[in-house]
């Protein structure tokens, strides 16, 4: 039992970094009605970013604690910058074009994105140390033979990735940048007609899920470190999505988790007898099922395409 609730944890860990992922395409979804393919690129120059900030304020300040805090607002500057960017020299020549122009700029963002990232961060791979615990903790250990095994970054990060959900879940249901996000969704010239501007929204919701993708990158490259291959992994929250479904914000999360926990049991339970490798196919086939017989996925909506 013991060892089954520490895959279940490693599970749920890795299905709430797929969640964050998978938040920033439900994010820009929901405002273009577009799929973001730059979601991934977004995650790895946002990790990029706080990795060399947190470099450089470290050294200056000679605190891990005030040079990493310095190193998060820096990063989200910048995000915000890049949103505001995208906004200006890309999306706002956009409205109102087909869902196939709106795609083709997402890759291109993507591109440019991993481009700038080498340009002005370099290539090399970086570690991103915000002082959390790494010594194991052992809970349970009455209850089962060894306890179960965790690990408290898992913990830590685990919080921080569900206050953060919990917090966008309610600020997209209950307040007017919310209400204005769906309506820009639904129809842009619509939105527009009745006094919803549609650039400031576009900059507001890209740079949220930038910020998203600079929690999502700091707790990634805090375990494995911050290298380009980051950002093809990050598209490994793409079922996510499909399951959760494109337009609900509660949707990536159950899927991100289903994912997560559904890849770690297989891969310990089943793994051995069809000779592993379960965890790198599992999510595409279970989103494979979900679009052949409910393509809007568990929460999505049916008709979620703009004509």
């Amino acid at each position: 039992m013991g060892f089954f609730l520490e895959t279940l944890f490693g599970g749920l860990m890795t299905g709430l970094l797929y969640a964050l992922i998978g938040l920033g395409f439900v994010l820009i979804f929901k405002a273009s009605g577009v799929f973001n393919f730059a979601q991934g690129a977004m995650v790895l120059v946002a990790a990029l970013a706080m990795a060399r900030f947190s470099g450089w304020a470290i050294e200056l300040t000679g605190s891990l604690l005030f040079g990493n805090v310095i190193a998060f607002f820096m990063s989200v500057v910048f995000m915000i910058a890049v949103a505001i960017v995208i906004e200006r020299f890309v999306l706002r020549h956009l409205v109102n074009q087909e869902l196939t122009t709106l795609l083709m700029a997402t890759l291109g963002i993507t591109y440019v994105l991993d481009g700038l990232g080498q340009m002005v961060f370099g290539s090399s791979v970086y570690t991103i140390d915000v002082g959390m615990p790494k010594d194991p903790l052992f809970l349970f250990e009455g209850a089962f033979e060894g306890g179960v095994l965790l690990n408290p970054d898992d913990l830590i990060a685990a919080g921080v990735a569900a206050t953060l959900v919990a917090t966008l879940a309610l600020l997209f249901q209950y307040t007017k940048v919310g209400r204005a996000l769906r309506a820009v969704a639904d129809d842009h010239q619509a939105a527009q007609s009745v006094g919803i501007p549609l650039g400031r929204i576009w900059v507001v919701v890209w740079a949220v899920a930038g910020i998203v993708a600079l929690v999502a990158g700091i707790i990634w490259g805090s375990k494995l470190g911050v290298q380009f291959s980051l950002s093809t992994a990050a598209l490994r929250a793409l079922p996510v999505v499909i399951l959760g479904g494109l337009t609900s914000v509660p949707g990536a999360i159950i899927g991100g988790l289903i994912i997560g926990v559904g890849e770690k049991l297989s891969e310990v339970y089943l793994g051995p007898f069809v000779g592993g490798g379960i965890e790198v196919w599992f999510a595409y086939v279970l989103a494979l099922v979900f679009l052949l017989f409910r393509p809007e996925g568990l929460f999505g909506e049916k008709h979620i395409a703009r004509v």
